[in-house]
Formats: structure tokens, sequence, C-alpha cells
């Protein structure tokens, strides 16, 4: 039997502010992740955080992680992405994300994989800069901090090239590294001289927005770019960066892997991208890449399909096997595949409290329905979904705030009358048609 959540313990009153109230319920009725007041609507995945929170630590103090989350449509990848985005930034790490589509890839040519860096660049948030855009403000920190730092005695030793330098080193055994010293070096003097339109370029360029290296050139002086064949390096540059520019590390953020297995029909496509995931991998497990955490999200077929996953590729296969002894009930989370669990009974009827919670504003006295009515929905869900319910709480979620809105807007209606029209729908599934083979995708191929 559920025991209702106690109003005392877990939903002490609090002002919950109009905009955060109105985005979360915004995004509940759409169907899609909140980006803000997450706290308010978090139910469950206690392990899960748990050891996503021992990776962020790790990072901070200079290492490296990755990390796969799998789960069907609609069980929560995405909200838990979202969520440990924002125990990221209170931990002043620097967060990047974006989705695999069809154009945007770990390894494509004709700018794929240049589209997904872009991607990750302008969406990357800190605590200051949730939503997105913050690499402005980041290279305005490092700036600060150069300025902040005393003078040596040694005249020469306190100039721009010695400054910046001193800050290179560390990442100097890197691959293009001398180019991103210097672009900082240019963004400097752009930045000592007001020189608004060269400060642009710079980060034009950190964003991977030119596309030649003659563009690039005539505009920077620099005779390299971000390019298709060098993002995860450039990505491992950044996590330098950030923590020059005063921050922990970075975390990366890639959801819808599914797209990789499901919507390439070329095998040659779907290896170039796992070669770079299993490079990923291998940087992270080894040692080899600092201050920087992958997250990967996707659908189990992902991982788990024979044919097209990445159990297909043998050398990922080996790395991300399930442990052999983790059976009958034994919790682990030490390897890199995170399997995201059904939220169980309790938990999903305290999301509907936690969803009515907001709906009141963080008034427990503003409640338009009773405990009732919440233990009726979800009788009414779980006899329309059956097994889906616990699976993916989607479409349960969307029907719920509905109802909360009608009784909202129909307060004359006893709210068990409009509950008995409110559909609760299973949540069709979201099928991918493999694309045409790209061109490009082609191996070279001669007579």
């Amino acid at each position: 039997m559920i025991q209702s959540p106690s109003s005392t313990d877990l939903f002490q009153q609090v002002e919950i502010p109009r905009k955060t109230r109105e985005a979360i319920l915004s995004s509940l009725r759409s169907g899609v992740v909140p980006h803000i007041g997450l706290k308010y609507i978090q139910v469950g995945r206690y392990h899960e955080t748990q050891a996503l929170l021992k990776d962020l630590d790790t990072i901070s103090d200079g290492g490296a992680s990755v990390r796969f989350i799998l789960g069907q449509y609609g069980s929560g990848k995405t909200f838990f992405l979202n969520l440990i985005k924002t125990l990221a930034v209170e931990k002043k790490l620097v967060v990047v994300n974006a989705d695999i589509t069809n154009d945007h890839r770990l390894c494509g040519a004709g700018g794929k994989g240049r589209a997904l860096y872009a991607h990750l660049m302008k969406n990357m948030s800190t605590r200051s800069s949730r939503e997105g855009g913050a690499l402005d403000s980041i290279l305005e920190n490092f700036i600060s901090s150069l300025n902040n730092e005393e003078n040596d005695k040694d005249s020469i030793n306190s100039s721009l090239q010695y400054k910046i330098k001193r800050r290179i080193t560390n990442i100097c055994t890197q691959v293009n590294a001398y180019d991103f010293a210097s672009i900082l070096n240019i963004y400097y003097l752009a930045y000592q001289s007001n020189n608004d339109y060269r400060k642009n370029n710079v980060l034009r360029w950190l964003r991977a927005g030119f596309t030649t290296k003659s563009e690039a050139n005539a505009e920077l002086g620099v005779k390299s770019t971000i390019d298709d064949h060098n993002i995860i390096d450039y990505l491992k540059l950044m996590a330098h960066f950030v923590r020059m520019a005063g921050y922990k590390g970075l975390i990366v953020n890639i959801d819808e892997m599914g797209v990789l297995t499901n919507n390439l029909s070329s095998a040659i496509a779907r290896k170039a991208n796992y070669e770079i995931i299993l490079r990923i991998v291998n940087d992270c497990l080894q040692g080899d890449a600092e201050s920087i955490g992958f997250i990967f999200a996707g659908v189990d077929e992902f991982i788990d399909d024979p044919k097209r996953g990445l159990y297909s590729y043998e050398a990922l296969a080996s790395r991300l096997a399930r442990n052999p002894y983790s059976r009958d009930g034994l919790i682990n989370y030490s390897g890199p595949v995170i399997r995201l669990k059904n939220l169980t009974l309790e938990e999903i009827h305290l999301l509907l409290w936690r969803i009515r919670f907001v709906f009141a504003g963080g008034d427990p006295q503003k409640y338009i329905v009773p405990d009732e009515a919440i233990t009726t929905f979800m009788a009414r869900s779980n006899n329309t979904l059956g097994s889906e319910y616990y699976r993916t709480p989607r479409e349960a979620v969307k029907s719920f705030v509905s109802f909360l809105d009608l009784v909202d807007q129909n307060k004359d209606v006893p709210w068990n009358d409009i509950l008995k029209n409110v559909k609760i729908e299973k949540t069709p599934l979201e099928e991918s048609t493999p694309t045409p083979l790209d061109d490009d995708d082609l191996t070279p191929f001669r007579l």
C-alpha cells in the first residue's frame, strides 16, 4: 500500500518563483524536461546520482570519466542529464550539451563533426549562465585572472606572451595546443585594445565558426580551424582552458546516441563514430584525459543491438561489458554503463505529489485536488497503460498536468467528474527510419 508523503517533511511551504513554476508546468505539458526548477520535481535515481556525483568530484580533482546512460524513450534520460548538469554547474564545472542528429555526429565528413562541436559550444553553461552562451564570460574570466596576477620582478616575465605561455604550459603536449594558445593571445590583445570585431572573430573560431583555413587566416592570421577531424582534441583543450579560467573542469553531455544505431544505414559511418567513442573511453579510463567527463545517453539498443550497437564493435564490447557478478539485485555503478531502472510505484506517487506542489506555487494550502485524486489518477493510469506506466511515465505526467489545468479552470465541476474525461494514452514508439547512405560516408573506391 502506498504511503502518502508527509506534507510536514517534504512539502513545507516555499515560494516557487512564478517564472520557475510556469517553466516547469509548460515543459511537463509538452512532455519535455524543464531546464530550471528540477529540484522541485526530482524523485528516485539516488544510486545513479551518487555515482555521477563521484565522477564530478573526480573531474574536479583533475581526473576524467565516461558514462553511458541507457533507457527507453520517456524513461527519464534527458531529465537525468539535466539534473547532472544542474549539480555540475553548482560544483563550478562547465557543461556543454548537444543531441546527435543526422547532421551532428562525433565523426562525419561535410561538417557533421564540426556542427556537433559548434552546438556544444553554443550550449556552454555555467552557474551564472545556465541557459548556454557562457563562452564569452569564461574568456572574460581568463583575461581577468591574467590581469590580476602579480607582476614578476623581471619585466620580460611580466609580458603578455609569458603570462599566457605559463598558463598553457600544462597543455603544451596536447594536440593543437599551440594553435589554441595563439588564439588566446589574439583575444588578449583584442581585449586590451577594445577591438570588438577581432574578439568576435576569436569567439567565432572557438565555436568552430570558420569553415576554411584560408578564411581563418584572413581574419585572425591563424592557419588552422576546428574541423570534423579534431573536435575531441579541442574538447580536451577546452577542459584545460576552463580550469585556467577558474572553473573545475568540463562536462560533455551528448543525448540521442541511438541515432547512430538506428539512422545510419552505413556500417562504415557507424564504425567511424564508434572508433571516436572508443578513443574517448580509452582516454578517460587510461588517464590520457584530464578535467573532463563525457556522458552519452541513448536507448538500450544503442549499446545492446548485436548488429548495429556498440556491442557489435568488439573493442567497445569488452570495455562496456556488464560485471558478471552484478546479479540478483546487486547494485554496481562502478562501470561506464548505467541503465536507468523503472520508477517504483512509490516514486511515481511522489512525483505526482511534487507536480501538485509546484502547481500550487509551493503552498500546500492552495492544492486544487485532494490526496484521493492522485491515488485515483494513478489507478486509472495503471489500468490504461499497464507496465508502460512504470517504464515511461512521460504520458502519465502530461495527463496529470492537463488534469490539474482542467480542475483549475473549471472550479464548479468536481475533480472526479473531470478525471473521467481525461485521456491517458500510450506513448507512441519513436521509430527511426534509416537514412540514405551519405556520399561522404562511402570509402573512396577506384578501379
